[in-house]
């Protein structure tokens, strides 16, 4: 009644957003449970048994909580990078392992190490961010400068710009013997996680939050430059936010973590074909995703050659390689359509 009189009236309401009832379906307290599951077997898997010892009570919140937290942020948080990535381009091949965004944190922890002397968490974090930001930018850049956007040339570019990246960083590292400094980022684990270096993964949820609200706007950036501008967006201000909360989420990750390849692939692409591309819907989705799939991978690691542990990463580069070559496979099929 109230919508009708409105029309009459000439005026039109926004669509309403979606209710809470909308999200929370039976599929999805399924997955969640599933998720809160595989959090439980992550706090209970190890090297050492948990007993009531006083110490081993210490040694689980010390290090075991923190990690399986530090394994549900970080899932979500580059399932999330490579759901905004892959709309704001309009590419499902598209994330930050597939534009250079990774390698470009992976530099700028470098150039930390190179002009600072024993650099703090919070020094390397901040390069880190600084340089996937300017790296995300330059891919874009090359994005409006090729005509040709088919599909397959948007990841290539990307490819290849992190290839270029990497090997630069590479040289660097021999060239100032620094190469150990980011040894450890080039192999993406959880194992050093504990309490006092994982915290500043909390700003996620942050991030989340802000990519809830902006969904709507996020999706007209998506349409591209002229129908989001004529749509009343402020394209170039939006783009610039999105890839500012792109480099915080995959700055943040590769300081804490460092290299976990494929993810922001993977989870966005197995959500999109049974949902669609509603970024506001799909962003809780993505977002258990993307914690249930790297608590499994690392359950894997940690149990597949006990009581010695495989990186997370390699997990990760194995199944996201594969998940890769399908989609690649599956456009060829349908013409290479998006």
């Amino acid at each position: 009644m109230a919508h009708a009189q409105q029309q009459m009236n000439g005026r039109v309401e926004p669509p309403a957003r979606p209710s809470f009832s909308v999200v929370w379906t039976k599929p999805f307290v399924l997955t969640l449970c599933l998720v809160l599951a595989l959090a439980t077997a992550s706090l209970f898997t190890g090297v050492y048994e948990l007993r009531s010892a006083a110490n081993d009570f210490d040694m689980f919140w010390i290090t075991r909580v923190p990690r399986t937290l530090a394994l549900m942020l970080t899932g979500a948080a580059m399932a999330m990078a490579g759901l905004v990535m892959q709309l704001i381009t309009q590419n499902r091949l598209v994330e930050p392992t597939t534009t250079g965004t990774i390698e470009w944190a992976g530099l700028g922890l470098l150039a930390v190490y190179l002009l600072i002397p024993a650099p703090s968490l919070m020094m390397r974090m901040t390069g880190a961010i600084l340089f996937a930001f300017i790296g995300t930018m330059v891919f874009f850049w090359f994005l409006r400068s090729v005509r040709l956007r088919s599909s397959l040339i948007v990841p290539i570019i990307g490819l290849m710009l992190g290839a270029v990246i990497s090997a630069i960083s590479t040289f660097l590292g021999l060239f100032f013997r620094a190469s150990q400094a980011i040894e450890g980022w080039f192999v993406g684990s959880f194992a050093s996680v504990q309490i006092g270096r994982y915290e500043y993964l909390w700003i996620i949820i942050g991030v989340t939050v802000c990519i809830f609200f902006l969904a709507s706007r996020l999706t007209l950036v998506g349409l591209g430059e002229d129908i989001a501008t004529s749509l009343g967006v402020n394209y170039n201000r939006l783009m610039l936010i999105a890839t500012g909360l792109i480099a915080l989420s995959v700055g943040v990750v590769a300081t804490v973590i460092g290299n976990l390849p494929f993810l922001g692939l993977i989870v966005p692409n197995i959500v999109s074909m049974f949902r669609g591309d509603d970024l506001r819907s799909n962003l809780p989705w993505v977002c258990l995703i993307g914690m249930a799939t790297i608590l499994i991978s690392d359950l894997i690691s940690r149990t597949i050659i006990r009581p010695f542990e495989l990186p997370v990463s390699l997990i990760l580069g194995t199944v996201g390689a594969a998940v890769f070559i399908i989609i690649l496979l599956r456009r060829r099929k349908t013409g290479g359509v998006r």
